[in-house]
């Protein structure tokens, strides 16, 4: 039959189906009430950009010479959890990860969402942003900043169509089991599902789409977040200019990505009742890849600090003098101890790698990464590059207007990733059944 799927017997679901498809039809005030919170966040934030659109940036905390502070701190951060998906669900896609099937959508969409809330800052840092055609009318083949503009639209891009392919047998599900849907749903479903009938060559034509995006958003993921860290890295400024910046930012992207999963994973569970397909099993396995992550960046922080201070040049001691005793001190402590060990503690022992200790340690995680990237962005540009200058320290605080637009953008965040479960399944089911098939 036309618009039904070959698999489909009527509109009868499987166990499977019916908490997956009751999580998108059930909307109760809850989540209603938590949608106007968030919807309110974001508002005020509009607010205080537009008060920046009109008196430019003097209402920021943002001065000569710390001309970059919670904004790129954002951007980064945003980006670097991005690669949940694109990283973690490709990898294990392409190694044939069997437990991997009922996260990978969740990892698909934090990229998703993650990569479009993270593309605005450059944008909403800029004092002018109607000069943003510049950039590409006159930018210079030889800039970062217009390899970071086409790296970043093209990873948009790929994990749009990445996070698409696999949803596809699951909006031809929804279409044909939810009779009870609103008319704008069916509608949506209808055209998103593409005709799909669920026919042997719509299938291998799938599985090849999937596999080729999988190769392909490897490297397009590695590269982004590679010229991320070329913008500070290409200049010649202390604490910024080092080869190991590639590295260590990918690495802490992919940490701080799969804390992220790691916490998306703990609240839908909770409140959709998802413990029939996010299992202990699920924790454990990405507990384990958060702990190796952990040591690598360990490894990568002792290397760097320790190179620097060996090294014992004037403007590098300074600046780790604002990292481990001045104005900065409890950040970078925190980040250390709160955010790098403390968490691999919870995991690394048996007694603790638990759902709690496990997810206890991936907030921990997000938390110290997103301090780590402020402090990336903000001590180096307090320490003086003209020798005999004094320090700067205490220059940047961010306004009012800073924090109201990071609070929205995290609310906005979270705003897409809520109406994201209400709209299509939070796992794959054609992946799962598929799997029980071949078992």
């Amino acid at each position: 039959m036309e618009g039904k799927t070959q698999a489909a017997e009527g509109n009868r679901m499987t166990h499977s189906e019916a908490v997956l498809f009751g999580a998108l039809m059930k909307s109760g005030r809850g989540y209603y009430g938590f949608l106007v919170f968030l919807v309110a966040v974001i508002a005020w934030g509009v607010y205080a950009y537009s008060l920046q659109l009109r008196y430019g940036l003097v209402v920021t905390g943002m001065r000569e010479p710390v001309l970059w502070g919670l904004y790129i701190s954002n951007f980064v951060f945003f980006i670097g959890i991005s690669h949940a998906g694109t990283l973690i669900s490709a990898i294990l896609r392409v190694t044939n990860a069997e437990w991997r099937r009922p996260i990978t959508r969740m990892a698909e969409a934090i990229t998703v969402m993650a990569i479009s809330v993270g593309a605005l800052f450059p944008i909403i840092d800029l004092g002018r942003p109607d000069r943003i055609p510049n950039i590409f009318i006159f930018g210079r083949i030889q800039s970062p900043i217009l390899w970071d503009f086409a790296s970043i639209f093209t990873y948009l891009a790929g994990s749009l169509i990445y996070l698409y392919l696999p949803l596809i047998p699951d909006i031809a599900e929804v279409r044909d089991k939810l009779p009870e849907a609103s008319s704008w749903k069916k509608l949506l479903y209808s055209k998103l599902s593409l005709g799909w009938i669920g026919s042997k060559s719509q299938k291998t034509a799938l599985q090849k789409g999937i596999g080729a995006m999988a190769i392909i958003i490897i490297p397009v993921a590695v590269s982004v977040h590679t010229v991320v860290s070329w913008i500070f890295a290409m200049t010649l400024r202390v604490g910024w200019h080092s080869t190991m910046l590639g590295p260590y930012f990918v690495t802490g992207a992919i940490f701080s990505g799969i804390a992220s999963i790691i916490i998306a994973m703990a609240i839908f569970r909770r409140v959709y009742h998802l413990e029939e397909f996010i299992k202990p099993v699920h924790f454990k396995n990405l507990g384990l890849m958060l702990l190796v992550l952990d040591i690598a960046i360990l490894y990568f922080t002792i290397g760097e600090y320790l190179t620097v201070l060996y090294g014992g040049r004037t403007s590098e001691l300074a600046w780790m003098g604002t990292l481990f005793a001045g104005r900065y001190w409890p950040y970078f402590w925190f980040m250390i101890v709160g955010s790098f060990i403390v968490p691999a503690l919870l995991i690394g022992f048996p007694q603790t790698r638990t759902i709690k200790g496990i997810v206890a340690a991936a907030v921990l995680v997000d938390v110290g990464m997103w301090i780590e990237r402020f402090l990336i962005v903000v001590p180096s540009l307090t320490v003086p590059q003209i020798p005999g200058a004094q320090g700067m320290e205490g220059l940047y605080n961010p306004t009012w207007v800073e924090w109201s637009i990071t609070a929205a953008a995290f609310a906005g965040f979270i705003l897409l990733f809520a109406i994201f479960s209400k709209l299509f399944p939070l796992a794959s089911l054609w992946e799962m059944s598929e799997a029980r098939e071949t078992t």
